[in-house]
Parts: structure tokens; C-alpha cells; sequence
């Protein structure tokens, strides 16, 4: 991704698992990065320091997604200290396993201002700078239960899939602009937030898993570092699954 060089990237919820590895994947191809996280401080900057060593630059930023003055002051310190930026990745967001009956409406508003709201927020925020330099890259990150629906999961299931939505919507306008909004709709990968599951759970997804196993990390980065590069740029509109046939 050689034509990427010195592109800035912003990474939502990136001191996470997918968004660590994100992070490291696109500074390794030599663009800027812009760590967002809202609690995990210590990781955020540890990240940062790793990716500094690398010989390109890493911004971290405490931001509320779901706050659009917390965003609108991220993107503020990011065009001083960056410039626009040229590559969204909007990856912040949560999980929840309940019954049904048993969500409630803070759990529901949550789960959808940190998805949907964020994804949102950012975007705009990003848009005035894309539309200006006539090029850009949104990838928004979903689930495979975003595409299927998950029991125990309706909310989180809603929200992934109206990222979906967003994706196939927002794609259509901004193509005249030469903006490519694409989707990726990760299955189980082989994260921290997924040992919350419990081992019983896991070995029963394994077993359900075509290729017997988990993906990567690694995998989803490399797909998201494809869809940001120049070789890209005819494919816009589209929710990519990454769940080794799962679905």
C-alpha cells in the first residue's frame, strides 16, 4: 500500500483487539494514526509509543464517540496536529449478551449510541475534508450477526446491522465525490471481549465453524487495510463477511 504513505487513518475504539492490530497493520504501511479509545488509557498510549517507533506519527485521543462535542474536539486537535482525515475506521463499539425481555432501555440507547451514533458522528466529522480533497475511504465494522441476527443479542444484532444500512446508503451518496464506504462483518475472532463468552460457548462456536477455528485479528486488519488502499477504488457499497463460511 505504498500510495497509502503518509495518508491519515483514525481508528474508533482502537486499543481493542481488532483495533490494536489495525493500527499497528496501517502504520506498517506508513500511514499516520489517530488512536481513539475512552477508557483504556494505558493501552491507548502504549500503542501510540509502538507506533511513534515505527517512524510515522500516532495521535492518541480520549473521545465519547457517541458525544458529538467530544468527537468535533477530536477532529479539531487532528487537523492541527494532522490534517484531514483520509481513511475512517469506524470500529468502536460493544457487546452484550441478554434475553430479550431482559434489555433494558439504557442498555439499548448504549448500544446504539457507541455503534450507530458514533459511527455517525465521526463520519460527518470526517466528510468535510474528504469532500473537499474529492477522495476518501469509510470502513465501517459490523458483525456476522448483523447480517443473520443473534439470540441473546437483539440489540447488538440491531445495531451492527443498521452500520449495514448506513454503509449501503451512504455509499451511493458519496460515490460522485470519489468516497469509497464499504462494510466488514467479522465472525467469532480470536479477541478478549470474546472470552467473556465462556469456554463452553467458544468450543461449541469452534465446533460450529467450517474451518474448525477462529479467525485473526490479523485477518480482519489485512482486509481493512485492502479496502483502504488505491486498488480498491471500484469497490464501494459492500458488507464483506470474514467468518470462514460461518454463515
Amino acid at each position: 500500500m505504498n500510495n497509502e504513505s503518509k495518508k491519515n487513518v483514525l481508528i474508533t475504539g482502537a486499543a481493542g483487539g481488532i483495533g490494536c492490530v489495525a493500527a499497528l497493520a496501517f502504520a506498517k504501511k506508513g500511514c499516520n494514526v489517530v488512536i481513539n479509545y475512552k477508557t483504556s488509557k494505558e493501552k491507548a498510549e502504549a500503542l501510540a509509543d509502538e507506533i511513534n517507533a515505527m517512524g510515522v506519527k500516532a495521535l492518541c485521543i480520549r473521545a465519547d464517540v457517541s458525544n458529538r462535542s467530544e468527537v468535533n474536539s477530536m477532529f479539531d486537535r487532528i487537523d492541527k496536529e494532522l490534517g484531514s482525515i483520509d481513511i475512517l475506521i469506524n470500529n468502536a463499539g460493544i457487546a452484550q449478551q441478554k434475553m430479550f425481555c431482559d434489555i433494558t432501555e439504557d442498555d439499548f440507547d448504549s448500544m446504539f449510541n457507541i455503534t450507530v451514533k458514533g459511527a455517525f458522528n465521526c463520519t460527518q466529522a470526517a466528510l468535510s475534508g474528504m469532500i473537499h480533497k474529492k477522495r476518501g475511504k469509510i470502513i465501517n465494522i459490523s458483525s456476522m450477526w448483523g447480517v443473520c441476527g443473534a439470540s441473546c443479542e437483539v440489540h447488538y444484532s440491531a445495531a451492527k446491522a443498521a452500520l449495514i444500512g448506513m454503509t449501503k446508503a451512504l455509499a451511493r451518496e458519496l460515490a460522485p465525490s470519489n468516497i469509497q464506504v464499504n462494510c466488514i462483518a467479522p465472525g467469532v475472532i480470536d479477541t478478549p471481549m470474546n472470552v467473556s463468552l465462556g469456554e463452553d460457548t467458544l468450543n461449541l462456536l469452534r465446533q460450529e465453524s467450517p474451518m474448525g477455528r477462529f479467525g485473526t485479528p490479523e485477518e480482519v486488519a489485512a482486509l481493512m487495510t485492502f479496502l483502504a488502499c488505491g486498488e480498491s477504488d471500484f469497490i464501494t457499497g459492500q458488507i464483506i463477511g470474514i467468518d470462514g463460511s460461518f454463515i
